[in-house]
């Protein structure tokens, strides 16, 4: 079994960038095919989707270590606390 692989295919992670630069060629006069103003404005939310959801694993990953702190604190003075003075 082959694999497909478009010369264009975007190489590497998929960021909003790459998707807003993406340029599908268009179609030839008399020929089906998307419009062009669609596919544009779809790539255009996609990296905006894309975007933030990368800014909300920043957050949630920003938080999870905020909580992991205070836990390691939390765990050394009940530590203390129990040796005792």
């Amino acid at each position: 079994m082959t694999v497909y692989r478009s010369r264009n295919a975007l190489r590497g992670p998929l960021t909003p960038d790459g998707i807003a630069a993406l340029a599908l060629p268009a179609t030839r006069l008399g020929r089906r095919g998307y419009q062009v103003d669609d596919v544009d404005a779809l790539l255009h939310r996609l990296a905006y989707e894309l975007g933030e959801r990368s800014r909300q694993l920043a957050a949630v990953r920003a938080e999870n270590g905020r909580i992991k702190d205070a836990l390691r604190s939390w765990q050394s003075a009940e530590a203390t606390r129990r040796l005792g003075p």
